[in-house]
């Protein structure tokens, strides 16, 4: 007969999983409310008549558009009807691209301006002249070098990503503390492995927080780009769908551009997880 101290371990591995399930469900609850008031808030003063319908439709209305934007259901979005995986696609692909080449580029550059004070003294001085610089004033010229088409908002979406890696970067390297240097220096380790074994993994937090500040940037530009100097994309839908008068599809593009933005920052947050596990019960993040 089995004895008290035997049922103990099988009732506490029933029972975790059943206050995981609770715990997962307030958690989503949390995140979900305030959406879902904002929503009904937006739903109820759309119906109250205090706008026209025209120039402020309801959420079910603005449903309605991106459905038949993404599936075709009734064709009531004209030319966009069942188009919006490819415009996603497009809008995609440029914030990948510009958002990849930023990322590179100002990670190796901020890790030698942060580590060698000859860069430093060389490089960074224009950089931050250039930094100020608003990107969207860069369009024109962006038209003229690489004319209508993909290049020009992928430069606009390298320019938005690049500065905050940067910044970050140089921050993140230039915050390591120096007794980890002293100490790796005196074990005898070369420049390269303080770099790749200390300096790096030390200043990932930053350079991390700098990603995700410029996956933002990049969508902000891309959708800029795709008003201005592209034919696709979301951006374009928005700006097209403006000229028409449906503000319906703009909200609807509005909202993909959201999502959009808020699933790439999930993935960013999924892989920082990742490569700082060791972070987990040491921060606040990790509680």
């Amino acid at each position: 007969m089995a004895s008290a101290t035997d049922t103990a371990p099988l009732s506490a591995a029933t029972t975790a999983p059943s206050r995981r399930l609770p715990r997962r469900l307030i958690a989503a609850a949390e995140r979900s409310a305030l959406p879902l008031l904002l929503v009904a808030g937006w739903e109820a003063f759309a119906r109250s008549g205090a706008l026209p319908a025209a120039l402020l439709p309801a959420p079910s209305a603005v449903l309605h558009a991106l459905g038949d934007w993404l599936l075709g259901l009734d064709e009531s979005t004209q030319t966009y009807s069942g188009r919006w995986v490819p415009d996603a696609l497009a809008s995609l692909t440029r914030v990948a691209a510009g958002y990849a080449i930023a990322a590179v580029s100002a990670i190796l550059l901020g890790v030698a301006i942060g580590w060698w004070r000859l860069v430093e003294r060389t490089v960074e001085p224009t950089l931050q002249m250039l930094r100020p610089i608003p990107p969207v004033s860069w369009i024109p010229l962006a038209i003229i070098w690489f004319g209508i088409a993909d290049k020009p908002a992928i430069f606009l979406v390298f320019l938005g990503a690049f500065f905050p890696v940067l910044m970050n970067t140089i921050h993140g390297v230039r915050g390591v503390d120096r007794n980890l240097i002293r100490a790796g220096a005196m074990m005898g380790a070369s420049e390269r492995q303080l770099l790749t074994d200390i300096v790096l993994p030390a200043a990932l937090p930053s350079i991390f927080s700098g990603l995700r500040i410029a996956i933002g940037s990049a969508w902000m530009l891309t959708v800029t780009a795709e008003m201005v100097a592209v034919k696709s994309g979301l951006g374009y839908v928005l700006w097209d769908s403006y000229y028409f008068l449906r503000y319906d599809i703009v909200l609807a593009a509005m909202i993909s551009i959201g999502l959009l933005g808020y699933l790439s920052d999930l993935g960013l947050k999924a892989v920082m997880a990742s490569v700082l596990h060791w972070q987990k019960g040491t921060t606040v993040q990790g509680r």
